[in-house]
């Protein structure tokens, strides 16, 4: 496993694209840029699950190779990025949703292999990075062309990979959804996870104070790094008391935003940690399903509890992931671009180390994101 802490290339480095370039393409300036060729395989390599269960569940195999249609793009996988979420179904707990495919994987970068009808923004041998329902832990992948982003220049494309889940996630949540402002203060339960590290980047850029939980010193050290505030260590101090402390001096101490990867069990505590006319946004289930909500509280607070994912979101429309990934595009990777907010890879493995990917990150150890790499682009 190889630790990445920044994800840019040196600038004695260059990458390259192991496909076959016979030809060029012109950019707006007029000079040549290479374009891959599109190259049509019977099957490619692909993890895939012989039923749910532990990792062991998951082997390299061989599946037909993808076509795109009609506002799709094929990619030639570089890396992809491993998340919770691919746990979950690996375990029987998280279904792809209707049509989408049913392989592991929700994020991946790569270069463009083929462009179906209709694609007029993206060409054959662009670098990118995608936003995936399924699909990502093998060769090549479909995917809606609403959903690819450029990959930004000087990052490397193993740290591209951990990009599309987290930005759209962190993005849709805190500015779509709760519509984080300067001078507010955000929770963070998880801060040394992939959504959390990111997270704290992009609330720091808004100009937020940022409040984050982990479960060691070591992980709340990182995230001080990365820029949080207050540091709360969950196993052994109380969050709902830290957060109000923070803002005593305020009209209504606690959080304006929470952020919360651990579901039932916070559900209370989180509720009681919100400032007035705070909002909780609910991302994952950690902590289980069920929980019981005093109203009262929240009635009393003006406060707003919100449950998402982006997976099950249409592809196109109001709420979609392509609504998602414009305005990831429009807002968000200008600061990516310029460095302010950078991905955090803990660890990069072989695609034939998936298992091991998924007991990486299982165990609670790593801080950042986990990126299978696929294949040397």
């Amino acid at each position: 496993m190889t630790p990445v802490t920044a994800g840019r290339l040196p600038d004695c480095v260059c990458a390259s694209v192991s496909l076959r370039v016979p030809v060029g393409r012109a950019d707006a300036g007029g000079s040549t840029q290479p374009s891959v060729r599109a190259e049509h395989y019977d099957t490619v390599r692909a993890i895939d699950l012989k039923g749910s269960g532990g990792p062991e569940v998951m082997s390299l195999t061989e599946v037909h190779d993808p076509k795109p249609g009609h506002g799709e793009v094929l990619i030639q996988v570089a890396a992809a990025g491993v998340n919770r979420a691919d746990l979950l179904q690996r375990q029987g707990y998280y279904p792809p949703p209707p049509g989408a495919s049913p392989l592991l994987g929700l994020e991946c970068s790569g270069v463009i292999a083929e462009i179906g009808d209709g694609v007029r923004e993206w060409a054959v041998g662009d670098r990118v990075c995608a936003l995936l329902s399924g699909g990502g832990y093998a060769e090549r992948v479909v995917v809606p062309a609403t959903q690819v982003l450029p990959v930004p220049d000087g990052l490397d494309l193993g740290a591209a990979a951990g990009l599309p889940e987290v930005a759209a996630t962190v993005w849709s949540n805190l500015v779509m959804t709760a519509h984080l402002r300067s001078g507010q203060l955000l929770l963070i339960h998880g801060g040394g996870s992939g959504i959390g590290t990111h997270a704290i980047q992009v609330a720091k850029a808004l100009g937020a104070r940022v409040a984050v939980t982990a479960g060691s010193a070591e992980k709340l050290a990182r995230c001080a790094e990365l820029g949080a505030d207050v540091l709360i260590n969950y196993k052994e101090d109380d969050f709902v008391a830290a957060v109000r402390a923070e803002r005593s001096g305020a009209g209504s101490p606690g959080a304006d935003v929470i952020l919360d990867n651990m579901g039932a069990v916070y559900l209370g505590r989180n509720v009681d940690a919100l400032a007035d006319h705070g909002r909780l946004v609910v991302i994952g289930m950690q902590g289980g399903v069920t929980a019981e909500l005093n109203l009262g509280v929240l009635l009393r607070k003006w406060g707003t509890v919100h449950a998402t994912n982006v997976r099950a979101r249409p592809a196109t429309g109001v709420g979609s992931k392509a609504e998602i990934v414009a305005e990831v595009r429009r807002q968000l990777w200008p600061l990516i671009a310029d460095g302010t907010v950078a991905p955090v890879i803990a660890a990069e493995l072989p695609i034939e180390e998936a298992a091991e990917a998924h007991r990486l990150l299982n165990s609670g150890e790593v801080f950042g994101k986990v990126v299978l790499r696929v294949a040397e682009l």
